[in-house]
């Protein structure tokens, strides 16, 4: 995957957008939290960061991206880190996963550079039942759910930053690939997988310019989310929250 130099003007407009929407800095404060207080102390690395936000969470986070932008520390590719082995406790990622040509290559990067015990923290969409129609038919990225999870994507050097497949996580981490995730990449072990996000995020609009919850209730709301029983935001969730420890 080719690494670029300036700017991506999609990522100038989602800055934009964050600065302009003040539910959406709510939320993503709420991800960025859970994402960290999952992870033990001690070093930690923020892969796909973007627009480097989580920075505005905790500073010393080490943030990299395949883009370059204000903030990002290193400009590389996930499939090969450019840290020595063992030198995170934790890695956090919010919708990158999905965008991987090769999760299971990237997995293997990932539990070279974390420290025994240490964490893989996540947040991808997640395929619930409410949630799949709107990734299928509304959202500009695809969610092809007949694709095995498990097989690497085709390698182009020019291959967009942005091309995805939105169901990979949720296929991935599901209960029918758990023993073959779990042959692939022996030093990583599945904690928890955990759906939210049940109504604020459709609302919010994402990075869309649009919001349909002012940013006065989204607290409230996220709040409610979390108290409502396992079997309704299974049912509802359009995220899905992983970790996953290092053993080894």
């Amino acid at each position: 995957m080719a690494i670029q130099s300036v700017a991506d003007p999609r990522q100038v407009e989602r800055d934009r957008i964050w600065n302009e929407k003040p539910t959406l800095r709510l939320m993503y404060a709420d991800y960025h939290r859970r994402l960290i207080t999952a992870c033990p102390d001690g070093p930690l690395l923020d892969i796909g960061g973007g627009t480097a936000h989580v920075k505005n969470v905790r500073s010393d986070v080490l943030s990299i991206d395949i883009l370059p932008f204000p903030g990002i520390d290193v400009v590389c590719d996930a499939h090969g880190l450019p840290f020595l082995d063992r030198t995170f406790t934790g890695i956090i990622m919010i919708d990158v996963l999905h965008h991987l040509e090769r999760p299971i290559a990237f997995l293997k990067e990932a539990s070279r550079v974390l420290r025994s015990g240490g964490v893989l923290a996540m947040i991808e969409p997640g395929m619930s039942t409410v949630a799949y129609p709107f990734y299928r038919y509304l959202h500009q990225e695809p969610a092809e759910m007949g694709t095995d999870p498990f097989s690497p994507g085709p390698t182009k050097a020019s291959r967009d930053p942005y091309d995805a497949n939105q169901a990979i996580p949720t296929l991935l981490f599901s209960d029918a690939n758990r023993r073959r995730l779990n042959e692939l990449v022996p030093e990583l072990t599945v904690c928890h997988v955990d759906w939210f996000s049940l109504f604020a995020f459709p609302l919010s609009g994402g990075f869309k310019r649009w919001c349909l919850i002012p940013s006065q209730f989204a607290g409230a709301l996220i709040k409610f989310e979390d108290r409502l029983p396992r079997s309704v935001q299974e049912f509802f969730g359009f995220r899905i929250f992983v970790t996953l420890q290092r053993i080894r």
